[in-house]
């Protein structure tokens, strides 16, 4: 018995820190997924949409920090009953959206690993079966080195993944798992193989008169594209950043849009405001929150490849030459 216990604190203890990490460096992602949980055609809670961030911060620091306690052995008796307890809510959640095919991707590793519905709940049925194995065994989860080392790792574990949540949503995720990364290839994203629906299905880019500009945008050698997925939230002092480099980059021989979902109007009043040298192209909303996280951020393309990706605080570090 004390065997199994200790295969299914490995197994768990590495599921959640594994699950939490790729959650941990890319929040914003997790916030989208929960705006999506509660938007009127999932759980219709529409009114739990602005705590979205703070929901995905919170479920972030939990998954991750379980994961991590469980591992050296701090507080087992408050950790095991916490994992089933949060278990059993994802349990119900991926059941739910299995079931009336609401969410067809939980989210729950993120953008690293991409589970089915089912497989999703079916992969929390075996969670539950390690963790009621070490909720019956909880007496012989001992800290791994002592009890000391078990409190202070994990302390000092909290705040190292607070500031990491920081950093990430003031700049950009640490580590980018969508196709949409630094090095990828736009038009090669889009491509099928046999029946598989490919990464890039949505790529979409259209001027304010209809003009579909996809293609011209992917074939460009020198293109900046200013990512606002929405206006009405974007960071507006923002665009005085973003107006400094789009003019050297003018200079330099790109060819500069900004992508928005938003209206036309909405950006010609940010377009005075601030004094940009460039037009507005359409996009879908849900693809410019893949491209980048931040809002408004700047995405430099050659030939389709994605040459780089900054937050519009750090875009005065793209260098030109």
């Amino acid at each position: 018995m004390k065997i199994l216990i200790h295969i299914s604190r490995l197994i768990v203890s590495l599921t959640f820190i594994f699950s939490g990490f790729v959650k941990l460096v890319d929040p914003l992602g997790s916030t989208y997924k929960f705006q999506e949980y509660f938007g009127a055609d999932v759980l219709n809670l529409e009114f739990l949409i602005p705590y979205a961030l703070p929901f995905s911060i919170i479920l972030i620091l939990a998954e991750i920090m379980l994961g991590v306690m469980l591992l050296v052995g701090y507080l087992p008796k408050l950790t095991v009953w916490s994992l089933l307890g949060i278990i059993l809510v994802f349990l119900f959640l991926t059941w739910y959206s299995a079931y009336y095919n609401k969410v067809t991707d939980c989210g729950c590793f993120g953008d690293a690993v991409k589970l089915s519905s089912w497989g999703t709940f079916y992969k929390n049925i075996v969670l539950i079966a390690f963790i009621a194995i070490l909720v019956i065994g909880v007496k012989e989860i001992k800290p791994l080195f002592n009890i000391s080392v078990a409190k202070w790792s994990s302390f000092l574990s909290f705040f190292l993944f607070l500031y990491i949540i920081y950093y990430v949503l003031v700049h950009l995720p640490l580590i980018d798992f969508r196709p949409y990364a630094i090095g990828k290839n736009i038009p090669d994203g889009m491509e099928y193989v046999g029946d598989i629906e490919p990464p890039i299905h949505d790529f979409y880019l259209e001027s304010s008169d209809g003009e579909d500009l996809t293609t011209s945008i992917l074939q460009g050698d020198k293109v900046m594209l200013v990512v606002a997925y929405n206006l009405s939230v974007s960071d507006k002092e923002g665009f005085s950043n973003i107006k400094v480099v789009t003019d050297k980059a003018i200079d330099n021989g790109y060819l500069v849009y900004a992508l928005s979902s938003s209206l036309n109007e909405e950006f010609s009043e940010i377009k005075n405001t601030y004094n940009l040298n460039f037009d507005m192209l359409f996009g879908d909303e849900t693809m410019l929150k893949t491209i980048i996280r931040s809002n408004p951020g700047v995405i430099t393309l050659q030939n389709g490849t994605v040459m780089g990706k900054w937050s519009w605080v750090d875009v005065s570090k793209l260098d030109f030459k």
